[in-house]
């Protein structure tokens, strides 16, 4: 029976982020939802930007904190480790629906682009990001990153096995693709108001930290292996010379 529960938790927190994802892309957008990045304000500046700011620490903490070993190592005491993965990806998708819900357009304009063409290439672009986040997690491993593996194996009797390093197509010309894609998606805009100019720059700022703290767990984790890599591969721009 907890084999049968855990393994439906972990689909239904999958499917809780997998929905928030394509929210997210139509949010970011201003396509095909009925919330939006860029919708006209209503509250004053000062109160929407505090707003905001605190909805992306919030997302960026969670993301963060409980990614790192060591918060795992200590929540494993309490969260029965076959649904780890899929509490954090259960806690992430609130915080992101938290985020989207509540965020405060702030209006004011940075850039516009007037013609048409060049609208839809802007909004392909960033839906081109979009797809490459969800490539990269599929060339790693989607489902062990969503937890869904992890609590299939538990359903099978079978004892989790970490994955291997490896570095399949997007990976071997970029350390980060993922990261990549999102910065992608959220700068390709066609308008870029005062909140997604915020919006964008915080998430920048965040994944530059973040790949920070993950590299150094992957060294830790995979040691030379990974130290070598990084020498081969740059961190973002890809068929650029790696920096470190």
């Amino acid at each position: 029976m907890k084999k049968i529960l855990y393994f439906t938790y972990g689909v239904a927190s999958y499917a809780l982020f997998f929905g928030t994802y394509c929210y997210a892309a139509g949010f970011v957008t201003n396509l095909g939802v009925p919330t939006s990045l860029d919708a006209s304000p209503k509250s004053s500046m000062l109160e929407s930007l505090l707003t905001n700011a605190f909805l992306l620490l919030l997302f960026a903490l969670q993301h963060s904190v409980m990614a790192r070993p060591g918060f795992k190592k200590w929540w494993t005491r309490f969260v029965p480790e076959p649904v780890e993965r899929s509490t954090y990806v259960l806690l992430s998708s609130v915080c992101l629906i938290l985020l989207l819900a509540f965020w405060e357009p702030m209006g004011g304009v940075i850039w516009s682009v007037e013609s048409p063409t060049f609208q839809v290439v802007l909004n392909v672009i960033s839906f081109i990001g979009f797809g490459i986040v969800l490539l990269s997690t599929f060339m790693i491993n989607h489902f062990d990153l969503f937890g869904l593996r992890q609590v299939w194996l538990y359903l099978r009797g079978q004892n989790y096995q970490p994955l291997k390093f490896r570095t399949p197509f997007f990976y071997k010309h970029v350390r980060h693709p993922l990261y990549l894609g999102w910065i992608i998606a959220f700068w390709a805009a066609p308008t870029m108001t005062i909140a997604h100019f915020l919006f964008a720059a915080m998430c920048t700022g965040y994944i530059l930290t973040a790949i920070r703290f993950e590299e150094r767990d992957l060294i830790r984790t995979f040691g030379e292996k990974y130290i070598e890599y990084k020498r081969t591969a740059p961190m973002l721009i890809p068929f650029t010379k790696s920096k470190k």
